[in-house]
């Protein structure tokens, strides 16, 4: 059994991730160059994260025996996503020491309880509705107009459990089917400027590492280009740090989290989401800054002293999708400039994410143009 009443951990101890995709792979990586040993649970045999940590037990999320097997053969525990079941991660902290708890697990499950959060805080949201049939969202329509979006509140990830409401020609036969599967929850589509995330990591002291406001831009819904420092203003800036500051104590942060921001035409700041885990958007941090989000999130579950982040360059990073990984494999050889990431799936899908690509550089104008203009991603 893991030391349950440490509140620190030192090299040699042994580290759990529940979880074995890309995420999983790179806290791995970065816990064993700092000494620790890892052991994954995740269901497919030689997952990202396995490749590259000491043992893994194969088992879906919800093995309670599995999970408690993995608990007390090691000292911490973490998660890679926040889809795992808050009440058995209660149950399972009277085997090992599981620093991050489950409030900020319960709360962002839940876009309706994520919201509700937000908005008993007074952080910025944009107007929303509970809809639970559908007389509740004609009702919610009729109240928040055209464009609308109507989500499912559980469950949804990159564009998934989410229909556009853009006018009275909607599909209403999705929007049936959408409602029928769950309980969703519509919100306002604002006129959008941009959108915009922060990444920051905590230890069990309220020490945070905030890392440089992230710029995110997307297509079909999934993360195309990530680059730092984002182009908006100090204002927006200096908003967006507060918040993120103020939602991590008020989550009592530890390990890594990341908020999602939506940056209005009027230059509005909305809290969009709340990932309470390492993000797609920070890996721009392993290159360019002196820790990555991945570093900070091993340091905060192990209750090391948090550092100042410093970013040495400006960086751009272009998510590889199943479509683009080969094209860009067989274009490394012209270009000296990619740090290249493969995250070694054993499936390559259409619209997957299989890898990514950081470049470090003093200009991210002309970097973002040549990489729009390259026929990789034009699938």
């Amino acid at each position: 059994m893991g030391n349950v009443l440490s509140k620190y951990h030192l090299p040699g101890e042994t580290i759990g991730i529940i979880g074995g995709g890309q995420l999983g792979q790179m806290m791995s990586s970065t816990a064993k160059e700092k000494g620790y040993k890892v052991i994954i649970l995740d269901p497919t045999s030689d997952c990202p994260a396995a490749q590259v940590s000491d043992e893994q037990i194969i088992a879906e999320y919800d093995d309670f025996d599995s999970l408690k097997e993995l608990a007390e053969k090691c000292d911490v525990l973490t998660y890679e996503f926040e889809n795992v079941d808050a009440e058995t991660i209660e149950e399972i902290k009277k085997y090992t020491d599981v620093p991050q708890g489950t409030r900020a697990l319960t709360i962002t499950q839940n876009r309706r309880s994520e919201k509700d959060f937000l908005m008993e805080n007074e952080f910025p949201v944009v107007a929303n509705i509970i809809v639970r049939n559908e007389d509740d969202f004609l009702k919610a329509l009729n109240q928040l107009g055209y464009p609308s979006i109507l989500k499912t509140v559980e469950g949804g990830y990159d564009g998934k459990g989410q229909i556009l409401i853009q006018d009275d020609e909607y599909d209403k036969e999705l929007v049936h089917q959408l409602i029928k599967s769950s309980i969703c929850i519509l919100e306002s589509k604002i006129v959008l400027k941009k959108e915009v995330s922060v990444v920051i990591s905590s230890n069990s002291k309220d020490q945070h590492s905030v890392f440089p406001i992230i710029e995110n831009e997307h297509r079909n819904n999934i993360l195309h280009i990530s680059n730092c420092p984002a182009r908006v203003s100090e204002e927006i800036k200096t908003q967006a740090y507060e918040i993120s500051r103020s939602i991590a104590k008020k989550l009592s942060l530890v390990g890594t989290m990341c908020i999602e921001f939506f940056v209005s035409e009027n230059n509005e700041l909305f809290v969009n989401e709340i990932a309470p885990r390492p993000h797609n958007s920070g890996h721009l941090t392993i290159e360019s800054c002196n820790i990555s989000q991945f570093d900070a999130h091993i340091r905060g579950i192990c209750g090391w002293k948090m550092p100042q982040v410093k970013q040495f360059s400006p960086a751009i990073m272009v998510n590889l999708l199943g479509q683009h990984l080969n094209k860009s494999k067989n274009k490394l050889i012209e270009h000296s400039d990619w740090n290249f990431h493969d995250y070694g799936k054993y499936q390559c899908k259409l619209d997957r994410k299989m890898g990514h690509i950081t470049i470090l550089t003093d200009d991210i104008d002309n970097e973002i143009l040549k990489l729009k203009n390259n026929p990789i991603w034009n699938d």
